[in-house]
């Protein structure tokens, strides 16, 4: 399958989402939220649990987080790093945070998550501190402007499903009619 049908494949999927526009939209927020977090193993179950106790549409919310996927999670993470430590006031750490991206990128299984764990928890708890802390803001300032941006998005989509299918009824009572 060629990447522009597989792509246009996704968007009907994911312009065919049922549900209320703000559940859908609360989703997205909520996986964008997350998906900033480093919390790499751990992000779609995350994502679900906060849409579950949100109100929440659940598959949103797991398509929310892929906004850290494998083009850009580096620079997220890395960018998450260094606001949290210049809001901590910390000193460089390049090599802590190259380890961990290392560990990230040879990931092969359950044993080695368990090892981006240890690392990441072996860097010290200001370094943790720095990492939540920088994903923290970054999901404050990012996941407001994602519910807003897929609420009108939903809300579009379903006023557009609405005006079809009044269309489509207004068609089948005009053929009624003739016969």
């Amino acid at each position: 399958m060629n990447l522009q049908r597989q792509l246009k494949y996704y968007y009907l999927r994911f312009v065919r989402l049922r549900g209320d526009p703000h559940e859908l939209a609360l989703g997205i927020a909520l996986g964008v939220f997350i998906g900033l977090m480093p919390v790499i193993p751990f992000q779609t179950a995350l994502a679900v649990t906060l849409a579950i106790f949100f109100k929440g549409s659940k598959i949103t919310a797991a398509i929310g987080t892929w906004i850290s996927n494998p083009l850009n999670w580096y620079f997220l993470y890395y960018a998450s790093y260094k606001l949290g430590a210049f809001i901590l006031r910390l000193p460089e750490r390049k090599s802590a945070f190259a380890s961990i991206v290392t560990a990230i990128e040879s990931c092969q299984g359950i044993q080695d998550i368990m090892i981006i764990v240890a690392k990441f928890l072996g860097a010290g708890g200001a370094f943790v501190a720095a990492f939540l802390l920088g994903g923290l803001i970054m999901g404050i300032a990012f996941a407001p402007p994602a519910y807003l941006l897929f609420l009108k998005f939903f809300t579009a989509v379903k006023r557009w499903r609405e005006h079809r299918k009044e269309r489509r009824i207004g068609a089948h009572q005009i053929e009624r009619k003739k016969h």
